[in-house]
């Protein structure tokens, strides 16, 4: 099933992450290829079973690794291409935490990156602009990565924060961007209605990310999903200003505005002042559904490129692969020696 719904694209001012008043609202029908459940049994089974088809297995059963391969090339493999591609440009990172900077694990609360990573990342950001994009609240994403010299945007770019200290690319101390700020009362209701409606799934986990609440089922008996998915649904059909969509072994619940990683990406760039400009090369890595937005806007741009962090074969707007974190640290640790060569480091 395919359902339509009106979206208003509105203006964020850049330095006070508000809507403005005199925003041009455009309302247009979107296909919404996120998972909505908010009719009944048919799509509770087709996000199960879209959860099950994620598996290695299923995967290599539709697409051949190395055929795969031939589209989306391993990052580090070339190496030398990308940094071809970004010859004469600025270099701006963006990259999501849970599964790209950390392994993805069963308590999300437990998600926390190596030191190596962690030391890797403040060398990252010594060379190039660099901002965390991740679908969890960014305080709790901070805290993960407690370095105060890069760019935070949580809740899926819904929450964008700029440096604290120590960046020398700071576009303002005081950049901030928060444009479903409307929505945290209701936020904080459905993540109460859902803490006690689903108190009786076993491994079932609800996490309040500010602008967003995510429901993991990774800690949950495969036979109780659809369960699960149903509480989720009973509490979200009284909540029409929210929508729902999926991600690996995650419902996320977000508000119904037209704000994404994609997004926050440009948002960035705009306020790095790279909003009009030939000479910028972003380079996103994730590895969730939800990157997809901001690997989308790359393409578009024809600006930049998108890396995707996966074992197995997945439909991807992505340009380049890495398989897993250590991957992703591989490749980090290069660029970071390529710019310090560059710049007789």
């Amino acid at each position: 099933m395919v359902r339509f719904i009106e979206e208003s694209t509105k203006h964020v001012d850049k330095e006070t992450g508000n809507k403005s008043n005199t925003d041009v609202t455009t309302a247009k029908k979107k296909v919404l290829q996120d998972l909505i459940i908010n009719n009944g049994g048919g799509l509770i089974n087709s996000w199960v079973d879209s959860m099950r088809a994620c598996s290695p297995t299923h995967l290599k059963s539709l697409m051949k690794q190395s055929s795969w391969l031939k589209e989306h090339p391993s990052a580090l493999e070339m190496f030398e291409e990308i940094l071809h591609a970004s010859e004469g440009k600025q270099i701006v990172m963006f990259l999501d935490y849970d599964g790209t900077l950390s392994p993805i694990v069963d308590d999300p609360d437990q998600a926390f990156m190596s030191k190596q990573m962690r030391r890797t990342v403040r060398n990252l950001a010594n060379c190039f602009p660099t901002a965390i994009v991740s679908g969890r609240c960014r305080e709790k994403v901070y805290n993960f990565v407690k370095l105060t010299e890069l760019y935070y945007a949580g809740s899926h770019g819904m929450d964008i924060k700029g440096p604290e200290q120590g960046s020398k690319y700071e576009a303002d101390k005081s950049l901030l961007c928060q444009p479903a700020t409307e929505f945290l009362p209701m936020i904080d209701e459905v993540y109460q209605r859902l803490m006690e409606k689903t108190k009786s799934t076993p491994g079932g986990n609800v996490e309040n990310n500010k602008f967003c609440v995510s429901v993991h089922f990774r800690r949950v008996d495969e036979k109780n999903w659809s369960d699960l998915a149903n509480q989720v649904r009973s509490v979200m059909k009284d909540y029409p200003k929210l929508r729902l969509t999926q991600g690996r072994k995650v419902l996320e619940i977000r508000p119904i505005i037209k704000w994404d990683k994609g997004n926050a990406l440009e948002f960035l760039l705009e306020s790095l002042g790279y909003a009009n400009c030939t000479n910028v090369f972003p380079l996103y890595i994730g590895d969730d559904r939800t990157d997809e937005d901001a690997f989308k806007i790359l393409r578009e741009r024809r600006q930049g490129l998108g890396i995707l962090v996966s074992k197995s074969p997945k439909e991807t707007n992505a340009s380049y692969s890495l398989q897993e974190p250590d991957e992703v640290m591989d490749f980090l640790q290069r660029l970071v020696k390529w710019k310090q060569l560059r710049s007789g480091a």
